[in-house]
């Protein structure tokens, strides 16, 4: 329907802005900006993901497999590193082992919560049934296979429910909702992604302690069913390499094993190393960056009710200058951005986004509150400069970064070169 889909009624942005005249001071200047590199932690990437991904699940699950066993492996939403060969690697280790492993799509409400939605963004993450070597076979209906001792239900994905066994799949890394031994990860994808859109509805619904106790309560509940094969977990660093892959047994999903590895990977994912930051230019955003678009971890703004922001970087503005074509305009997230220009917020499906965020409950909240959308990217950034609480003749504290996702670089004003964190260096 052109311009904003998902709601005939609204107009054009480029419309609604048309004619618009903005009170820039004429001597406001936008700061040149200086190139720098991060000193992040770098482990040594794991040389074939695909080979390490096949080795572990051979070498852990192999007690745990009977020939002929089907297997549910959950393909999620996320832009994980080398996604294919991970996937790929897991389901030849499973065939080595004598099962017969199929891919559902593990990811909650995401792809505006239908199976086609949902194959689509497999498939535009390239996880083809001809990439994997493997059958897709996607659902939104549900079958409660456990509840909780307080009475909570858990959700499986029909098909998943079918199968003899489940294997979530995904990276682990640090949750843009909640805090605690265990965030983002086979968990995660177990309780939430393989419970499709009731079950992340009931997790995400909650404010964050409850959704950590949920997590927690879910897994060891869906554990007790016998339906839980294992897991396989990647980490990946800052600098976007997979440098650990590690298969997880049944009882290890859930446990200390996975508690580990959420701290091993939380220390791969440090925020932006400024105390104050008075605007910040992203380059772009997306469900395949972050679940949340721009990952309040990097950003320090997590806007959820019972959650505590990021004492550093304190950010006084954000600039969202483009979203990701595979996230097929979900942007739930979107109001972490302080301005966007007319060009991403005509790339807004709002039926998804909503949809997600209904989901998300009360993260879902301030979370899908609109910016304000100007003319072009120019204008963003010099609103930004305006509205971040110093004056136009002051020093701005700029830092422009190409996303949230595999942050090892970034560009920032002369007024923080002086602020750089130990170790880093300016690009020449």
């Amino acid at each position: 329907m052109g311009g904003v889909r998902g709601y005939g009624w609204l107009m054009k942005w480029e419309q609604l802005v048309q004619g618009v005249e903005l009170p820039f001071h004429p001597d406001l200047k936008v700061p040149a900006l200086s190139e720098v590199r991060l000193p992040v932690p770098q482990p040594t990437p794991v040389a074939d993901v695909e080979a390490a991904a096949q080795a572990a699940v051979v070498a852990r699950l192999a007690g745990s497999v009977t020939p002929g066993m089907t297997v549910a492996v959950g393909g999620g939403s996320r832009g994980l590193t080398d996604r294919v060969p991970l996937l790929r690697g897991v389901l030849n280790g499973l065939r080595t082992l004598g099962a017969e492993p199929f891919v559902v799509p593990a990811m909650g409400s995401h792809g505006g919560a239908t199976a086609d939605g949902q194959r689509a963004m497999l498939e535009t993450l390239g996880m083809t049934e001809h990439a994997l070597g493997a059958e897709i076979r996607a659902t939104m209906e549900t079958v409660e296979v456990a509840r909780t001792p307080s009475g909570m239900p858990l959700y499986l994905d029909r098909n998943a429910a079918g199968a003899d066994r489940i294997l979530p799949v995904n990276r682990i890394k640090p949750h843009t909702c909640f805090k605690g031994p265990i965030e983002s990860g086979c968990t995660k994808m177990a309780v939430v992604g393989f419970g499709k859109q009731p079950g992340a509805a009931q997790i995400h619904s909650c404010g964050p302690v409850e959704m950590r106790n949920r997590i927690l309560a879910g897994i060891a509940a869906l554990k007790a069913t016998g339906r839980i094969l294992g897991g396989v977990g990647s980490i990946e660093s800052a600098s976007g390499d997979v440098v650990r892959v590690q298969a997880l047994t049944g009882d290890e999903v859930g446990g200390d094993a996975e508690r580990e590895l959420t701290e091993y990977a939380r220390a791969l994912v440090p925020p932006l190393p400024f105390p104050q930051i008075d605007v910040l230019i992203v380059d772009k955003g997306g469900k395949d960056i972050s679940g949340t678009t721009m990952d309040p971890n990097v950003t320090g703004r997590f806007w959820v009710h019972g959650l505590a922001d990021l004492d550093e970087p304190d950010v006084s503005t954000i600039v969202l200058l483009n979203i990701t074509p595979v996230s097929g305009g979900n942007v739930l997230g979107i109001g972490f951005a302080d301005f966007i220009p007319v060009s991403v917020a005509e790339q807004i499906d709002w039926q998804k986004t909503y949809v997600n965020c209904f989901t998300a409950g009360i993260a879902g909240l301030r979370r899908a509150r609109m910016p304000m959308v100007l003319p072009t990217d120019d204008d963003c950034i010099k609103a930004a400069l305006s509205m971040c609480g110093r004056a136009f003749d002051q020093p701005k504290r700029v830092v422009r970064i190409e996303s949230t996702l595999h942050l090892t670089r970034c560009w920032v004003s002369d007024a923080l070169l002086g602020e750089l964190p130990a170790g880093a260096e300016i690009v020449s």
